[in-house]
Order: C-alpha cells, then structure tokens, then sequence
C-alpha cells in the first residue's frame, strides 16, 4: 500500500497575473496530520481550498489516495473541511447538524441516528442530539463542526484555522481534543493557522510557507532548533542573530567562543555565519570576563519568567530568566551560552 496519501505535484494557482501558489510539490503520508503554517497572504488557505476542490489550479496536479483529482468537484473528493466559522445551521438540532451530511448522502434512518450518536461521543457531546446552537458554547459549536465532519468518515479531513473564535483556555483544550482524534481515527488531515502553537500542538509535521512557496517541512523540533533561512529562524519563535565565525567543532560570537557538540548538523563550512541564539539558550551571571558583559536596558516580569533586552557589543540580545536567576535591579550583567537553543545559519 502507497503511503503517499495526498499528493499535491507542480501545483501553480494564479489569480490573473498574481502567482499566489508557485509550482508547489507537497507529500502528506497516510494518516498522518500536517499543518500549514505562515503569515498572512503567504499561500496555506490557497492551498487548502486547492485540496477541497473550491480552487481549480492553472496548473499542476492533485492525489488523493492514488487517483487524480484535479478536476474532480469536492463533493467527488471524500474531503470534509471545519471552518473558522463553524457554519452551523441555527434552525436545526445539534444532531440534524451533525447528520445533515448523511441525509443528503440518503444513509438510512437507523444507521443515521447510529452514527450522529458516535461522532457526539467522540467529541464528548453525547446526549445533545436535540439541543439547538444558541444553547451551547463556543467550544461546544466547534466541536459540533468537527463531530459534523468525523461522521462522514472522509479520506481527508481539512482544517481552516478552525480555533481562531475561540479563548486561549479553549483553544488549547480544543487542540488537544482534534490532536486525539485524529490519531486515534487515522484519519489523513491538512491544518491551516497562523498560530506556531497551535500548529507544533497539533502536527506530525509542519510546513512554513512564504509568498507562495514551501520553505521548510519537518517536525515542530527540527523547525525551531535548526531552521534552515533567515526568515525561518525569525519567524519561528523568537531569537537574536549575530555574525559569528566557525572553527571545526567551536563558533566565536562577539569575542565570546564556546564548542558545539552537533556543528555538522547545521551542513556549514568553516568560515564566517550567522548565529542564531534563543532567549531561552541565555543565562546572564553577575561575574564574567569583558566579552561577555552586556548593558540590560529592560526587564518584564511575564509570570513564570523575566523577559529581558540586553545590549551585547552594540546588538540587542532578548533574554527569558527564571525568576529566581534575575534581580530586577541589575543594570549591568554577563553573557553565558547554552548549546541548548543556538544554531548556526549561512551568511547571506
């Protein structure tokens, strides 16, 4: 059995001369979930709505299962997509809600009430079947939508930045309850959202699009500590960039030098490069040597951190401290690197 689900191949999408999509190649194995993430305008929603079947490509082709369905209307497709908004009939019960696509596939009565009352169980909404939207909560709604979706049992199941409506306690419940589902049903599903949490919450893989293209595609660890550009490294999460130099096994940043266990991994030959240090990678000491030392010009207390601007050697460094590592009152401190959270990226 081909493991290679959905297939997208040479996939181009312009809307006259606007290329939006430029000569896409995109693998989703089988029953596996993968996000589309990326700023707005980047392409990911383009691309969704290519996979439905609500967009035709200028050119390129699209599988699913083995078979082209380029051309193939999405009601020929065995997708099902949950939306932003939900899309819930307001005069309809909760269970002709989730049933409506089996009525108009004319399942059976018997089978019909069968199957409403699973898809509600799974997303832990059993016994509202007669209950009416106005009555239940946001994060019931979206449930609803996705239990609308599962009963239908499609090949591909798409989602469009479907938490977006929702608070932050929710929506972390909510992703925690697709996440499950999805690995527990195997059902092959392509994520939108521009949210990089919600998106390394969710994915076996994630994919960073960018005006169009695809500029990275791995899992949410190797994204973040070993992205492969300047606008990853920016755009996933957060970090400080300083021109460094690379020795075999050691880099020197602003005079400060310290050995890296996994250079190689990084694919970089000696000589000059960007270094790439996260907040969380920095401990700042009260004693150091000269290279070290750094200005603090700000300090945030964010709860369960301080989050710290510091100027080393003329650049801004952003610094996470543990609360008990840092006095709000310091003014002055010194530099200490993690390997844990620094990565090295070609000089560009």
């Amino acid at each position: 059995m081909n493991n290679d689900f959905l297939v997208l191949k040479n996939i181009t999408k312009a809307f006259g001369k606007a290329v939006v999509i430029d000569n896409l190649d995109l693998t989703i194995k089988r029953g596996t979930m993968v996000t589309l993430l990326g700023p707005s305008g980047c392409g990911k929603t383009t691309v969704l709505r290519l996979v439905a079947g609500l967009e035709t490509p200028t050119s390129g082709q699209i599988f699913i299962d083995g078979e082209d369905v380029t051309k193939s209307s999405i009601q020929n497709r065995d997708i099902c997509i949950v939306f932003q908004s939900y899309a819930l009939f307001p005069h309809m019960s909760i269970g002709d809600n989730v049933g409506y696509g089996l009525k108009m596939q004319g399942v059976g009565k018997e089978e019909h009430r069968q199957r409403v009352k699973e898809a509600l169980e799974l997303v832990d909404l059993s016994g509202f079947e007669d209950r009416y939207v106005d009555q239940i909560s946001g994060g019931q709604q979206q449930r609803v939508a996705l239990a609308r979706a599962l009963v239908l049992k499609p090949k591909v199941l798409l989602f469009d930045e479907p938490l977006s409506n929702l608070d932050a306690n929710l929506r972390r419940s909510m992703r925690e309850k697709i996440r499950e589902l999805q690995q527990r049903l195997g059902i092959t599903s392509l994520y939108v959202t521009h949210d990089q949490t919600e998106a390394f919450a969710v994915s076996d893989e994630v994919i960073v699009m960018h005006k169009g293209k695809i500029m990275q595609k791995a899992p949410a660890k190797e994204l973040y500590r070993r992205p492969n550009s300047l606008f990853l490294a920016n755009f996933m999460g957060e970090s400080s960039i300083f021109e460094g130099i690379l020795q075999k096994d050691r880099v020197e940043i602003n005079g400060y030098q310290m050995t890296l266990s996994h250079s190689e991994q990084f694919g970089l030959p000696d000589g000059e490069c960007l270094v790439g240090i996260r907040p969380e990678a920095i401990y700042l000491s009260p004693e150091g040597i000269d290279a070290q030392r750094c200005e603090i010009k700000s300090a945030v207390y964010m709860g369960n951190h301080w989050e710290v601007v510091a100027s080393w050697q003329g650049k801004d460094l952003l610094v996470n401290c543990k609360p008990e590592d840092f006095n709000a009152d310091l003014k002055q401190a010194y530099v200490n690197l993690s390997e844990q959270g620094i990565f090295l990226l070609k000089k560009e």
